[in-house]
């Protein structure tokens, strides 16, 4: 890890790459998982034991062009000092997007496959009833033909600046979108994931209180807060609402490829540009 930013009894976030306009950095892979081509966010760490798995940490850009997804592939950061807190930007190259493959081969190139797994991506976050058989289907396919899957370039690349401020046990983030063209995207979503088996816990202000499976892939979040619970470590973090955005939860477990869990907020890239407050805690 390039920076280590410690909390509150022995809590960090530790975020990869090579600091003040240096090489390019990949943002921490996740091993063993096929999100570990993706650059990555904030990642949480409760002294030596890292809570990520799959999850790609606080405050990481997609990019949605209509079903189309963009991930990040690269980021770049540079340090700088804000008194009183820790600050930092990294510039996120949104340049990649997924694909199928088998094990060795070339990854399948069907548009209509795409057209098509993109739309049934899109049902499965829209209509909860479905998530079951839908994931059960991929599930199947992945079993018959060998699939896996693998992230390639998009052909095309566009930058976001996300800068995080820690102070204390609150960090902020504040995103700036003001450089993607016109028809760069529809909308903007910030992932905030950690890891699934660590955080399998989720609890809102309006009384929600939900463990595991039940606490769904992409639900919208309608109270004022929420928070993911890792009640092994008593650690939780927590975010709110933020005007002119919607905040999602999900958590997925699938064996040892799919682990993480978390809020993501979606908002339009016309907007521009937007901020958060994260806070980090340990419990009692």
């Amino acid at each position: 890890m390039s920076l280590v930013v410690p909390l509150l009894d022995g809590l960090s976030l530790a975020l990869a790459g090579d600091l003040d306009g240096g090489a390019d950095g990949d943002g921490g892979p996740a091993p063993g998982f096929a999100t570990g081509r993706l650059a990555r966010g904030l990642l949480l760490r409760d002294g030596e034991r890292e809570l990520a798995e799959e999850g790609v940490g606080f405050g990481v850009p997609i990019l949605k062009r209509g079903l189309q997804t963009i991930f990040p592939g690269r980021l770049s950061l540079v340090k700088r000092g804000v008194a009183g807190e820790r600050s930092i930007t990294a510039v996120f190259h949104m340049d990649l997007v997924e694909r199928l493959a088998a094990p060795g081969s070339p990854s399948l190139s069907s548009p209509a496959l795409y057209t098509a797994k993109n739309a049934l991506a899109a049902l499965h976050r829209r209509v909860p009833v479905l998530r079951g058989p839908l994931t059960g289907l991929s599930s199947a396919l992945r079993r018959a033909f060998g699939w896996v899957t693998t992230f390639e370039e998009a052909g095309e690349g566009f930058t976001l600046a996300l800068t995080y401020i820690v102070a204390g046990e609150r960090l902020t983030v504040a995103v700036d979108a003001t450089a993607l063209p016109a028809d760069g995207a529809t909308s903007v979503v910030v992932m905030n994931e950690q890891g699934a088996r660590a955080f399998d816990r989720y609890c809102d202000l309006a009384g929600a209180e939900l463990r595991g499976a039940a606490i769904g892939t992409w639900d919208e979040v309608t109270a004022p807060g929420a928070s993911f619970v890792c009640e092994e470590r008593r650690v939780a973090f927590t975010l709110g609402q933020v005007a002119g955005a919607r905040l999602f939860r999900g958590r997925e477990l699938i064996g040892s490829r799919v682990a993480w869990a978390g809020f993501g907020y979606s908002f339009p890239a016309a907007l521009g540009a937007m901020s958060y407050e994260l806070r980090i805690e340990r419990l009692p």
